[in-house]
């Protein structure tokens, strides 16, 4: 369930970071290109965070917790980097 949860939080972020975009540069993709650009390694910072957390406290092995890391990092920053791809196209 908390991997379910820190997977929210990090498309939550992905989504705080596109309305910042929005609100703060306007229309077009230029703005929206450079938030998902900008969330991938705020993203690694928060999964490494998580990663950190269940080592530390949850008692789990680097090697235990290491393919949660990669599922929580990579799904949120796929989707940014296909978002940005995207539109880059345009």
């Amino acid at each position: 369930m908390h991997t379910v949860l820190v997977l929210l939080a990090g498309f939550a972020l992905l989504g705080l970071c596109l309305l910042i975009a929005r609100l703060s540069a306007g229309r077009g993709p230029a703005p929206l290109r450079k938030a998902a650009a900008a969330f991938v390694p705020l993203w690694l910072i928060g999964a490494g965070i998580n990663l950190w957390i269940g080592v530390d406290r949850a008692g789990y092995s680097v090697a235990e917790e290491l393919p949660i890391f990669l599922l929580v990092f990579s799904a949120p920053a796929l989707a940014a980097l296909a978002l940005w791809w995207k539109l880059s196209r345009r």
